[in-house]
């Protein structure tokens, strides 16, 4: 199926692709990568009147430290993260996911920004940027605003970005001594989206214990899952298989999966346990310095 007709805008400038949004509100879509937005188009389930591609903004594509932070610019696709150095080194769990996204087609497209901005919670970021504790930045006509992810995702593919934003920058706390995160991810075949997945980050304290935690889970409800009482169970307890196993009977609680193609419901939320205690014993191993988890 076609594409229902478009009228096509290709501003140069951030403030230009604002103007736009502002003059034709709810009539207008933004398009950088296009892997989410095209399918919609092409099946006519989404139909704006209005195409305003951002891919040609200049100083929109960066990853660098700064501030006590890592900060991913919007236009940043996810073959970056894949190969970026400074990724892997720092932050393996963003290689994690980027590595497991659909395939290498819709990577060499796809931007990280676009993944969140999208809101599906069968997409990989959400769950990953619920763990690091990221913030995303958004830029209006009033200005710029950051949102913490926790707080970003408010229903199916319903975001906290208002109609007039754009999704500049997503910014994640640089990682301390003694942490590490994972993100596992099942899916039925390669490049499909995750029957369920789970992000866990840890941070280990001076004795061993787990001195704060999260974790975020893929495509188990209606928006990406925060695990707050699973996570906050890990906090001063000793990462024992009774500690890890208790943990993902309480990731799994708090899922709410439908039953389609991929399984039942029963089956997802088993998943969840597993994936779940799978992911933070990854992360444990990484936050201990095993350089064999590293990817």
């Amino acid at each position: 199926m076609l594409p229902s007709a478009f009228d096509y805008h290709a501003p140069a400038t951030l403030e230009e692709a604002l103007a736009l949004l502002v003059e034709h509100g709810d009539e207008a879509k933004l398009l950088s990568g296009g892997q989410s937005l095209v399918p919609l188009l092409k099946l006519r389930f989404a139909a704006p009147a209005h195409i305003i591609d951002i891919g040609r903004i200049p100083d929109l594509s960066y990853i660098r430290e700064e501030g006590g932070f890592l900060r991913i610019g919007a236009l940043v696709r996810e073959v970056e993260l894949e190969r970026s150095e400074l990724i892997a080194k720092r932050y393996p769990i963003l290689k994690d996911t980027a590595s497991v996204i659909a395939d290498p087609l819709v990577r060499n497209r796809g931007t990280v920004a676009g993944n969140l901005a999208h809101g599906d919670p069968a997409n990989d970021h959400p769950a990953t940027m619920i763990a690091l504790g990221a913030e995303v930045v958004a830029r209006g006509p009033g200005g710029e605003r950051s949102i913490p992810v926790a707080e970003f995702f408010q229903g199916l593919l319903t975001t906290a970005l208002a109609d007039d934003e754009i999704l500049t920058e997503v910014r994640i706390p640089a990682p301390v001594e003694g942490s590490g995160g994972a993100y596992l991810k099942l899916e039925r075949k390669v490049g499909d989206y995750a029957t369920a997945g789970a992000a866990c980050w840890i941070v280990l304290a001076g004795d061993g214990s787990i001195a704060s935690a999260r974790i975020g889970l893929t495509n188990l409800a209606s928006t990406p899952v925060n695990a707050t009482a699973a996570a906050a169970h890990l906090v001063g307890r000793k990462p024992t298989d009774e500690t890890l196993d208790k943990t993902g009977e309480l990731a799994a609680a708090a899922t709410s999966p439908g039953k389609d193609r991929r399984g039942s419901v029963e089956y997802k939320q088993e998943m969840a346990r597993v994936l779940t205690i799978r992911a933070l014993k990854k992360a444990l191993a990484r936050a201990q310095g095993d350089v064999r988890s590293r990817p």
